[in-house]
């Protein structure tokens, strides 16, 4: 491929609305542009890596057993009403493009294909001895995104490779998990990505366990914890760790003491000389139910903790056996609308009284109490009286009727000890998730009634199992973690180009002739190579091979009449001057050994 025929235009300055390295290189390079909010148009050089990248997939998914199929992309709602995510996927989260046909019927635009693979399942596969099966496609996907940011990591619109298991028994679909782990370990690696498998929540989708894989990179949205020995990691919505001690209270008396204007904790602290560890604090949410029913609750953790909101969410679907659609903290003004008075906000204990909501206006009169296990494991205790400038002091659970019921509520942090090892700590990274597997177990075959004939002659539901990979993000990721001042440095395997031959100046007809036999070398060897042969000055082709980042670059210059090049490699710049057909030959050993 010649670069004056390649579309290529790239940009000196940085865009304004990119905030990443890995999305300014993407647009200056040439290989996306903005088409609208989360809208990206695959330029041909991103749309090489992108083939590369899939090429890689396919290989690994077929290599396992998988079976590449083609899903549609519009989805019947009446899939998705049967199983309950609906109305959490349009009207809660909103992350679904959807819209009525011309006959009134509700479609989604497919963010994920659970429900339509699932019904295809139970249609096509009626015997055990059918199973197991796993089917995956390469496709566009859509998610409405409340805010679209840098590029093609947080789009509307993305390529994805999903796939999805159907077992007739649990340990099968165990099995498959396994191979799908080792699957993604080795896709990962010939993209020439380090990524780190983490443990995760499952989220909207459901199901027993997931692991993420997160490449490691500073402008990862994710927060994950990994420990100092290497042997866990997880992403923060699902780490769990032991925080350090709590500071023991002094030997006082229980009493209630007057705490005008100290309704938060860094105020009774400073106020009183107390340790945020020995202190109470009591958090208010509003958890809305796939029944649309509004149920407030009362949560009490440690002073110095801070509350996992997905923990939350998880803990209250589980006890109220109901998908939470959204939970938010209450405000005084919800408290107001729902005509609740007389809420001391800042001064409430775990003992707050359910009397208070029996007038509320919509929502269940009582509280739903959960404590975090650094709240019960306190002894004695700083927390509210539930009056209004007052506080509790050397106050026990049995004083306050008992501990609500106790579950991992707190977010685990950096320092902090592992629960598998206590002489291992938690260290901080920042990653950006390419991957997610999860064990859906027959939440989907169950509610969708998609079922096999098993060895008895009965009917039982399929145990599922599902695995993404973000190809568009991954190929972003790339970019985040091997990119240098001057522009991107890809990884060779999924490189639009291994490598790019630049002539300095075409007018010479010596450079010109070289360069012409020098590409025509790599070509008829195999090598996926590209030529310069644009009329710009030298420094300009330099730049610009540079911000587009092949790994090789053979130049011929100024030295071409004695026939000598250069042999560049750009993740280190490192520079051999040789005899053209020594550096041909060289570089053709390193791309096919």
């Amino acid at each position: 491929m010649r670069v004056s025929r390649l579309m290529l235009v790239t940009l000196r300055d940085v865009p304004a609305d990119a905030e990443i390295a890995s999305h300014q290189l993407l647009l200056r390079g040439g290989y996306i542009r903005r088409i609208g909010a989360g809208i990206y148009a695959y330029l041909p050089l991103m749309w090489r890596v992108l083939r590369k990248i899939t090429a890689i997939v396919r290989e690994e998914m077929d290599q396992s057993g998988a079976l590449e199929t083609l899903l549609p992309q519009l989805h019947p709602s009446e899939l998705w009403k049967q199983s309950g995510r609906w109305q959490g996927y349009t009207a809660g989260e909103g992350i679904m493009f959807h819209l009525e046909d011309r006959q009134g019927r509700e479609l989604g635009l497919g963010p994920t294909h659970e429900e339509v693979v699932t019904n295809l399942a139970g249609d096509l596969l009626r015997s055990y001895k059918q199973l197991p099966v796993n089917l995956y496609q390469i496709q566009t996907k859509f998610r409405d995104e409340i805010r679209p940011r840098f590029g093609l990591m947080r789009g509307r619109e993305f390529i994805m490779k999903d796939a999805y298991s159907f077992h007739a028994e649990e340990n099968d679909l165990k099995s498959t998990y396994t191979a799908m782990d080792q699957a993604y370990r080795k896709i990962f690696e010939r993209c020439g990505l380090e990524a780190v498998p983490v443990d995760a929540d499952s989220g909207a989708i459901g199901g027993a366990a997931s692991q993420e894989f997160m490449v490691t990179a500073e402008a990862g949205e994710d927060l994950i914890l990994i420990s100092d020995d290497g042997m866990y990691a997880a992403n923060q919505e699902k780490a769990a760790s032991i925080p350090p001690a709590a500071v023991p209270l002094a030997d006082l008396d229980a009493e209630t003491l007057p705490t005008p204007q100290q309704g938060s904790i860094d105020a009774l602290c400073d106020a009183h000389g107390w340790h945020a560890s020995q202190i109470i604090k009591v958090l208010l949410y509003l958890a809305k139910l796939d029944d649309e029913s509004e149920q407030p609750v009362l949560i009490s953790l440690r002073g110095d903790q801070e509350l996992n909101e997905v923990k939350l969410i998880n803990a209250v679907s589980q006890i109220v056996d109901q998908s939470v659609l959204d939970c938010q903290s209450i405000s005084q003004d919800d408290f107001s609308r729902q005509g609740v008075l007389d809420i001391p906000l800042g001064f409430i204990g775990p003992d707050l009284d359910d009397q208070l909501l029996s007038e509320a206006r919509s929502w269940n009169p009582h509280f739903l109490r959960l404590a975090d296990h650094t709240a019960s494991n306190l002894q004695r205790f700083i927390c509210g009286a539930n009056k209004p400038d007052l506080h509790r002091i050397s106050c026990g659970w049995n004083d306050l009727q008992g501990t609500p019921t106790v579950l991992d509520l707190r977010n685990a942090k950096a320092g902090d000890q592992c629960l598998h090892n206590l002489e291992a700590h938690l260290v901080e990274k920042r990653g950006i998730e390419v991957g997610h597997i999860f064990q859906l177990g027959r939440k989907y075959s169950k509610a969708l009634n998609s079922s096999f004939t098993n060895e008895a002659g009965r009917d039982e539901p399929f145990w599922m199992g599902c695995y993404g990979i973000g190809i568009s993000r991954l190929a972003q990721a790339a970019v985040e973690q091997h990119h240098d001042a001057a522009g991107i440095c890809w990884p060779t395997t999924i490189a639009p180009f291994e490598a790019m031959v630049v002539v300095a100046n075409i007018q010479d007809e010596q450079q010109m002739a070289l360069g012409e036999q020098v590409y025509n070398g790599l070509i008829n060897a195999g090598i996926d190579a590209l030529l310069d042969d644009r009329k710009e000055r030298a420094g300009v082709k330099f730049k610009d091979a540079d911000l587009i980042g092949i790994p090789y670059r053979i130049v011929v210059g100024r030295d071409a009449s004695e026939g000598l090049v250069e042999l560049v490699r750009r993740s280190d710049r490192e520079m051999q001057k040789l005899p053209h057909a020594t550096a041909t030959s060289a570089l053709i050993g390193t791309l096919r050994p």
